[in-house]
């Protein structure tokens, strides 16, 4: 059923995830395959693709995904919406120095394909701004919901803050950090209704990127056909006492 050929380059494509469980609806089991042409002596595999083989008729659909290489591709089948149904999460770990995942979650009932969940749209749509401020303190606004967090980071080590502020404790120079891309995107059915939300992990970073100042931590829930933001955190580091 997957001997079928890259025409490209006449590789076949392989099994890399699986998972079993109901996705259309119709109270069989399904098979749920990502597949993809592997690299020679390295783990990066690319044209990944979503297949979807129905329980009782053996047929097979087949999604491509707009990202489709990159490293350690996974499955997870959950209930996201509340039809009492699974839905499929996909991850894909782009391999980048900023730990950038993609993800994807379809919705397959009745047979019919939809994207519930697409990690670009995310991160256009929550955005932050990230400035320096006198004291050792480091301002995050959050756009999506008008918040705004204050990281105090007077415990980091002099010389580090030697760099950025005089003996007063100001300013030297404006700095503005940034927040990275989603990094990590979990189910996690907080309320135990057997309905799974989201948990979005997003990076903190100062003036680059392994200057790691925390996390901006989403929860979403599915409402009105959307996944809406719920509630969001910042998660900072802690130091020695």
């Amino acid at each position: 059923m997957y001997n079928y050929y890259n025409r490209a380059n006449m590789i076949k494509p392989k099994i890399v995830s699986y998972a079993r469980g109901d996705v259309d609806g119709d109270g069989v089991l399904d098979n749920a395959y990502l597949t993809g042409i592997k690299t020679q002596d390295s783990p990066f595999v690319q044209d990944i693709t979503l297949l979807i083989q129905d329980g009782v008729t053996g047929r097979v659909t087949s999604i491509s995904l707009s990202e489709n290489a990159g490293y350690d591709p996974s499955l997870f089948l959950g209930d996201f919406t509340g039809e009492r149904v699974d839905d499929i999460l996909i991850g894909i770990n782009s391999g980048g120095s900023g730990a950038i995942m993609y993800y994807y979650i379809y919705s397959f009932i009745n047979k019919k394909v939809k994207l519930l969940f697409d990690f670009n749209l995310y991160n256009e749509k929550y955005k932050y701004d990230v400035t320096y401020k006198d004291n050792y303190k480091v301002e995050v606004i959050s756009h999506e919901n008008n918040n705004k967090y204050i990281i105090d980071i007077s415990n980091r080590d002099s010389d580090y803050l030697n760099e950025i502020y005089d003996s007063n404790g100001k300013l030297k120079n404006p700095i503005n950090g940034f927040v990275n891309p989603l990094s990590g995107l979990y189910p996690v059915d907080f309320d135990s209704n057997k309905v799974y939300e989201l948990l979005a992990y997003q990076k903190i970073a100062g003036r680059y990127n392994a200057d790691s100042l925390g996390y901006v931590m989403n929860t979403m829930k599915w409402k009105d056909n959307v996944f809406i933001l719920d509630n969001q955190y910042v998660a900072i580091f802690g130091s020695p006492v």
